[in-house]
Parts: structure tokens; sequence; C-alpha cells
């Protein structure tokens, strides 16, 4: 693992957000992979309940200032930065005031999906690889968390299909049971073709489901990893289907050497 360089995009990362599987598998992946002398960065959104403060985030001035179009929008990009206590690990947080201002991560008070969900998964998606671009940092890896995080496969591999930083990069997305109810915005779909994504790509999109959304991350990515015991059959069906390789969940204990040996395979060199 030494030297690896191993890009993790996360929806949520503890010690930033409260304890999930993917905020836990967010962190331990990568601590795992710096204390075996792998290179990593990761990235979260900043959501408006991380207290800055206490968390020491900070803004990086030479990573913000460009725009990024959103369905024909400019949003103003912010790029702040944080260490992990007693790790030393940073953590890269993408940020915008209209996306990410808002005191909640995905749902507002009630548990309803915020209808601009959509929007912020793009964001977040070119965010990632634009900062990483600017950092002029090319990764042999990039693990994927969290449903959020999950058109970042899509995008590397269709928008920035002509980025050389990424031509050798091999993509990994962990699929998790998390879920959620009915639908993100149902203009989705439009969204991302206003982006010049062929049609064929994101069809499925037209249904914004938790279930597509990770198809489309299945579809994008060069190998997969169970991240939860039991994940909806659906999309177990699909992983076989996919006939890529997958790390079947592995408990806490076992997890470790499982990883390492997936991350070292042929496939990932």
């Amino acid at each position: 693992m030494k030297d690896k360089r191993i890009l993790y995009v996360s929806s949520e990362v503890v010690p930033y957000l409260p304890e999930t599987e993917i905020s836990s598998m967010s962190f331990e992946a990568p601590r795992l992979v710096n204390q075996q002398g792998g290179q990593i960065r990761i990235f979260m959104p900043r959501y408006g309940n991380i207290n800055e403060r206490r968390h020491q985030l900070h803004e990086v001035i030479r990573l913000s200032g460009i725009n990024l179009v959103i369905n024909d929008l400019d949003m103003p990009l912010i790029i702040k930065v944080a260490s992990i206590p007693k790790e030393r690990i940073q953590v890269y947080f993408i940020d915008n005031d209209e996306y990410f201002k808002r005191k909640a991560t995905l749902t507002d008070e009630n548990g309803n999906l915020f209808p601009d969900n959509d929007e912020r998964a793009i964001f977040f998606a070119k965010g990632v690889i634009e900062t990483v671009k600017k950092l002029n940092w090319s990764p042999d890896v990039i693990h994927v968390h969290g449903w959020l995080a999950s058109l970042l496969p899509l995008y590397l591999k269709e928008y920035y299909k002509d980025e050389p930083l990424f031509s050798d990069s091999k993509i990994v997305t962990s699929v998790y049971g998390q879920n959620f109810d009915n639908t993100l915005n149902k203009d989705m779909h439009n969204k991302i073709k206003f982006d010049g994504i062929e049609e064929s790509a994101i069809n499925i999109l037209e249904e914004p489901s938790y279930i597509n959304l990770m198809k489309v991350a299945i579809n994008y990515s060069d190998a997969l990893i169970v991240g939860s015991e039991n994940i909806p059959t659906d999309l177990e069906t699909y992983l076989k289907d996919s006939e890529k390789p997958v790390l079947e969940f592995k408990h806490k204990d076992e997890f470790g050497e499982a990883y390492t040996s997936f991350l070292n395979s042929s496939v990932l060199v």
C-alpha cells in the first residue's frame, strides 16, 4: 500500500458528522491506508451543521474562487480544509452558500429530502474533480461512499473523460443499505444532460431513486464493495450481473486485510 494514492469521496465522514455505517467507513478505510504508508485525500460536503470553529475548518483561498455551472447557473466553489486530530489526515470540504449553508445534511427537520439535492450532488462531483485538478494530484484509486457522491464515477468517465490527470485512475464504489423514499428532483436527468452527457448514460435517472443513482455509480465504477450486511435485493442482483470485481461485505475485524488485498489486486493496479 506504500505510496499508493487514494482519493476518498464521501457524503459523510466521522468526526465531522454523527457515526453511521458510511461516515465510519469513510474514516476507517483512509486511516488504514494512511497507516500503511499510502497517500490519501478525503473530500466531503461542508454542510451547515458542521461546527467550523470546533473542527478548525479554514478556507483555502488558492483552491477557491472558481465557478461551476449547474443547470446554466454559475455557482461559486469554496474549498475548506481541516485535519482529523491525531491521525495526520487532511479533509477537504466542498462548500457553496446556496447549497450547503443550511444547518442540515440531506433532509429538513421533517425528514423530507431537500428539493435541490440533485444539484448538490452534481456540484459535489464537479467540485471534487476540479479541486483535485487544481491540486495536480493524480489518484491511483478513487473510492466513493454515499449516494450524494454517487455521480462522481459518471462525471469522471463522461464529462471529464479527456482529463489526463485521471487517465489511469480506477474507481471503486461502496454500496450501502442506506436508502431514501421517493426520488430526488425529477428534473435531475435534464440537469445532467445539460453538461453534454449522453442520454443513454443517464436515461435511468428519469426516475432518480436511490436504487437508480447507485446503478449509475455501479455502471461507471471499475470495482465495487458491499458496505452493508444487507443491501436492497435489486442492487445485490445488479452487482452480480455487472460482472465487475466485488468485495463482499466484511465485518470490522475482517475488513482491513480484505480491503488491502482488494486495493492491491490486479484489477486496481
